[in-house]
């Protein structure tokens, strides 16, 4: 593809056109550095790898929280990370958003073992599909909630690489491991935030995970072009073999890709082998637990890898 596709999102908010237009020129020629942060947390991560490789990641990430209060994902924090996220896109860095959504029947807030991983019946999962069903009604509820955090985002003029429903191509989430439903709820997920809320802040990020052990092919879970903006996958344990990028690649028919979240960082190899990879996201404890300080270093300092002094250049 030589030009980009205009964004999904019908009458999109110029900074998000403008976010979906950078990740458009630098794929291929340049990586973003991310770095996600638990909610409790607020920008800790963040600051914990500007602290060792002496440059600030260009991608901040948070999640909409699930958990108690003062505790790691807690819903307490949804106000006080949106100022965080509001204050990091004035420095000119990429905000991303996941949304480890809570199970329908349940209320929150929950945990995550037992209430983000954990079976969800077939029988129930079509009554949130049903718009006359209670567990709809409970749905609809549930996006509210994460649809007031991305509108206040909207409100403050930042725009959000929107990562719901990942890793769904893996049978551990309740939405996770049946194409066909994960590919109707994500398709009802964008009515709901588009069309009901109004929200034109986000470019939707569909990030399934690497297709090894239980997670399987890529392409059953897609939801459609027209609800997609970009692709990115998922991958722990040095999982970065060439099949799953190509695999992606073909999928995103020349729409740009990212590293949606990551352990084990890439080597340098990776990136010339796959160059197309437009961002990375490192996972809180994992970065620091499986990289020695001295890689996570390395590849901060990689000439394609952009920090947020780097990505400042771009945007100029």
């Amino acid at each position: 593809m030589s030009h980009p596709v205009a964004p999904v999102t019908p009458d999109v908010t110029p900074e998000a056109k403008d976010l979906l237009d950078l990740l458009y020129r630098v794929s291929g020629r340049a990586t973003l550095a991310g770095q996600h942060n638990q909610p409790v947390h607020g920008s800790a991560w963040t600051e914990r790898l500007t602290g060792i490789t002496g440059l600030v990641p260009a991608v901040w990430g948070q999640d909409i929280g699930f958990s108690a209060p003062g505790t790691l994902d807690g819903v307490d924090r949804r106000r006080p990370n949106v100022a965080e996220a509001v204050a990091w896109a004035k420095r000119g860095a990429v905000v991303t958003y996941t949304w480890h959504a809570v199970c329908p029947p349940d209320e929150e807030p929950v945990v995550f073992d037992g209430g983000i991983i954990r079976d969800f019946p077939a029988a129930d999962f079509d009554a949130v599909l049903d718009p006359g069903s209670g567990l709809h009604a409970r749905w609809c509820a549930q996006v509210d909630l994460a649809a007031s955090v991305l509108g206040a985002l909207q409100e403050a003029n930042v725009p959000v690489l929107w990562r719901p429903y990942h890793e769904m191509n893996g049978p551990w989430f309740w939405w996770g491991g049946r194409p066909e439903r994960l590919t109707a709820l994500w398709r009802q997920l964008f009515d709901r935030l588009v069309h009901h809320h109004g929200l034109r802040n986000l470019i939707w990020t569909w990030s399934p995970n690497s297709a090894y052990d239980s997670a399987r092919p890529f392409a059953p879970y897609f939801p459609g072009h027209d609800v997609v903006d970009v692709l990115a996958v998922d991958t722990y344990g040095g999982h970065y073999e060439r099949e799953h990028y190509d695999a992606l690649l073909e999928l995103a028919e020349g729409r740009p890709i990212g590293l949606g979240e990551i352990g084990d960082l890439p080597a340098a190899e990776v990136f010339e082998e796959q160059p197309r990879w437009a961002w990375f996201m490192a996972w809180p404890e994992v970065v620091t637990d499986r990289n020695e300080d001295a890689a996570i270093r390395a590849l901060y300092h990689l000439p394609r890898v952009l920090d947020l002094s780097g990505l400042k250049d771009w945007r100029a």
